[in-house]
């Protein structure tokens, strides 16, 4: 499969291209591209206000974020809740489990003057959703799940350590604007 057929494959949820992916070693510049591509086109919107370092934040920040889901979701899907079918490696997790970011590429739209903040506004729950449910067909494929109830706890584990990171990160920037702004005055 070519890239874009593995985009659109994640984006209508089939199984055989998140299978391709998995079996694909030299597919890991490609997982990595749709996870700075889904960032970038997030953080577009807001490189009018806050500039190009906020895009290269997000990017890197997300990077970090899925590297962690993956090992998350690698660590429980494979030692804690395996299948007796389940047999995968962390790059295998880590590619498959980027391609579920390819929704993200829709919120480039935050990027249109004016409308751009209402439609990522009306767009992020959809995005969100869409993402989500790509992970749970991600994870189902890549530990060869039978059940997809189990991959969805296995992707909500994942998610929760996700959010601890990125809100840690979070935190770290507003902690830095804050110490750059009162030593700069």
């Amino acid at each position: 499969m070519t890239f874009g057929e593995r985009i659109v494959g994640a984006l209508k949820l089939d199984g055989n291209t998140f299978e391709d992916i998995e079996r694909d070693p030299t597919a890991m510049g490609q997982a990595v591209g749709v996870i700075a591509l889904a960032a970038l086109a997030g953080s577009l919107g807001s490189i009018w206000r806050f500039g190009i370092g906020t895009m290269v934040f997000s990017m890197v920040a997300a990077l970090i974020g899925y590297c962690l889901w993956a090992v998350v979701v690698w660590l429980v899907g494979t030692k804690v809740m395996p299948d007796p079918a389940t047999k995968a490696d962390f790059p295998e997790a880590f590619r498959t489990i980027a391609f579920a970011a390819a929704p993200g590429f829709i919120n480039v739209v935050s990027v249109v003057p004016f409308l751009g903040a209402v439609l990522t506004f009306i767009l992020f729950p959809i995005v969100w959703l869409w993402s989500m449910a790509a992970m749970v067909v991600a994870v189902k494929q890549v530990l060869d799940y039978t059940e997809t109830f189990k991959a969805v706890i296995v992707v909500i584990i994942g998610f929760v350590a996700y959010l601890i990171v990125m809100g840690t990160l979070a935190m770290m920037s507003f902690g830095a604007a804050l110490v750059g702004g009162a030593l700069s005055r």
